[in-house]
């Protein structure tokens, strides 16, 4: 479950395509005998309060994880602030209840086990609107925490402003800034290419030896 008792749904991003790997979901190669998307979720799913997948086109590909698949609720704007604000309209929709979602790409198959406590902690201390995470220098802004509130906000910035960097739009709110350490290993490392895809592997066998 998530920090004290601050509900948050979790949402893993599976849109894009991997276009340096030959095209085709990313999120479904594996390393270590596994798919990523399947690591990722193990990861993921203790830390929230419910788990959804954004991705477009057909969500059958997607049926053996068991998971509610949600497409864009915006049209022809590819990228991760289209797939945060699904499932903040998502979540507004299916759990009243909850004001949080945190967001992570299928292709972290290391995420932290404390993802969630952290970016809720850190958000209630610095009174933050918006929480995302870090790792060394450099900041993930696609792994964050977002205010099922801000989705009007959102959507406005998308369809009327065309804002697609995650950057742009979070400069506009009180932004936590939660980072971890890159050893043993980056918990945030993600399989861009062939050679990332080897990499990963090694991880993995460390990691499930």
């Amino acid at each position: 479950m998530t920090n004290d008792s601050i509900p948050t749904v979790g949402v893993v991003l599976a849109g894009g395509l991997a276009r340096r790997m030959g095209g085709g979901d990313k999120p479904m190669r594996q390393i270590g005998g596994r798919t990523i998307l399947s690591r990722v979720i193990e990861r993921l799913a203790p830390q929230c309060d419910g788990l959804i997948l954004n991705a477009n086109g057909d969500p059958k590909r997607f049926a053996s994880f068991g998971l509610t698949v949600i497409p864009d609720t915006v049209g022809d704007l590819p990228g991760p602030l289209a797939g945060v604000l699904a499932a903040l309209d998502w979540t507004a929709a299916n759990r009243l209840e909850t004001e949080w979602v945190v967001s992570a790409p299928g292709d972290c198959p290391f995420l932290p086990r404390d993802l969630v406590d952290r970016l809720q902690s850190a958000r209630v201390d610095q009174d933050a609107q918006l929480a995302v995470a870090a790792s060394g220098d450099q900041t993930h802004p696609v792994i964050g925490l977002w205010s099922v509130a801000l989705r009007h906000e959102l959507r406005h910035a998308l369809v009327e402003e065309d804002v697609r960097k995650i950057d742009r739009w979070t400069e506009r709110y009180r932004l936590a800034k939660v980072t971890w350490p890159l050893e043993p290993l980056d918990p945030f490392f993600n399989a861009n290419t062939p050679e990332d895809m080897a990499e990963a592997e090694r991880l993995a066998g460390q990691l499930d030896d």
